[in-house]
């Protein structure tokens, strides 16, 4: 049995309880005069239609459907019009892409994070090495502006290595290993960490470049949030076309944005300008990672281990020459 009729918005002319027979049902199919009843989101999609062609409208609940009703003398009108939005919105939106299976490198993640953690407790103790007595590892590989900008490059790596205390460490390993290891599960191993140099060191140069030549900073948190900047990246890049709204694909980036607000504005010591350099570094780095990944793939087993040795190599030569020729 029909239930009683619901008006959802009565247009300014005679409802259809005043003079039925001014009003015409649409049939879901519009083609197909017999199928009359809507579901709920058609009816809202097709409303919208007519509101915004200016032709009135009126929705009662059919059983477990609606029906739509417009008068007589526009259902004509109103046909045409909902034909041209069905056809303009055929097939969208699109199918999301098929999901790329996640590398199980969890483990290798860890053990990195691990070899992190364990070169701040070799910092703490007493070392002589290449004629330091003992080595200032802080002294040596800060992000020191001046310094930086007469040259010595390796501290644009060695400063990302390095750690104010246990607690600078711990949130860092905390924090930036949740968003590390999504990206060595997504890209691999070899260019998810060639891409957190990459982000950091070009963070630093840029911090380093405004700030004046006395500013020092140490810490992972620059290549942390690049870290951050990768992901929303990829994920707008991945999901395009599936954001169609121009309102809609900037949403990775402003959750990301979020995150930098939440986790990189805050405390006295906070050196806001390494981490939002980090961060603006990832975007577009991000973004030619994923191009190039649709077009080729993943690297494979041979190209994954060379990024991984040139991430490695990378580190062990910017602190071989801060030993070499630091100061």
């Amino acid at each position: 049995m029909a239930e009683t009729p619901i008006e959802i918005i009565s247009p300014e002319i005679l409802s259809p309880e005043q003079n039925p027979d001014a009003w015409k049902p649409l049939s879901s199919r519009l083609e197909d005069s017999s199928a009359r009843t809507l579901s709920k989101r058609q009816m809202r999609n097709w409303s919208l239609v007519l509101e915004s062609r200016h032709i009135p409208w009126h929705a009662e609940r059919r059983g477990f459907g609606w029906q739509l009703l417009v008068p007589e003398d526009m259902l004509a009108r109103a046909i045409k019009e909902l034909r041209q939005y069905e056809s303009e919105n055929r097939g969208w939106p699109p199918p999301p892409p098929q999901a790329t299976p996640l590398v199980d490198n969890r483990t290798t993640t860890i053990w990195a994070l691990i070899a992190i953690g364990v070169f701040y407790n070799l910092t703490l103790h007493n070392i002589n090495l290449a004629g330091h007595h003992p080595v200032d590892w802080s002294a040596l590989g800060n992000a020191h502006a001046g310094k930086i900008m007469d040259g010595q490059w390796w501290r644009l790596a060695t400063a990302l290595t390095l750690h104010a205390d246990w607690q600078h460490l711990l949130s860092n390993l905390l924090i930036g290993g949740i968003f590390i290891s999504r990206l060595c599960r997504d890209l691999r191993s070899g260019p998810a960490w060639m891409l957190l140099l990459a982000t950091g060191m070009l963070g630093n140069l840029l911090n380093a470049w405004l700030q004046s030549p006395a500013h020092r900073a140490v810490g992972a948190s620059t290549a942390i949030f690049g870290a951050v900047g990768l992901l929303a990246s990829i994920s707008m890049v991945r999901y395009r076309h599936n954001l169609r709204s121009r309102r809609r694909w900037t949403l990775p980036v402003a959750a990301a944005l979020g995150l930098l607000a939440m986790l990189g504005a805050g405390g006295e010591n906070t050196d806001l300008g390494a981490h939002l350099f980090g961060f603006l570094f990832g975007l577009p780095l991000g973004a030619g990672a994923e191009l190039i990944v649709e077009r080729r793939g993943r690297p494979d087993r041979m190209v994954n281990a060379l990024l991984v040795l040139a991430a490695i190599g990378l580190i062990v030569s910017a602190w071989w020459s801060a030993l070499l020729w630091g100061g």
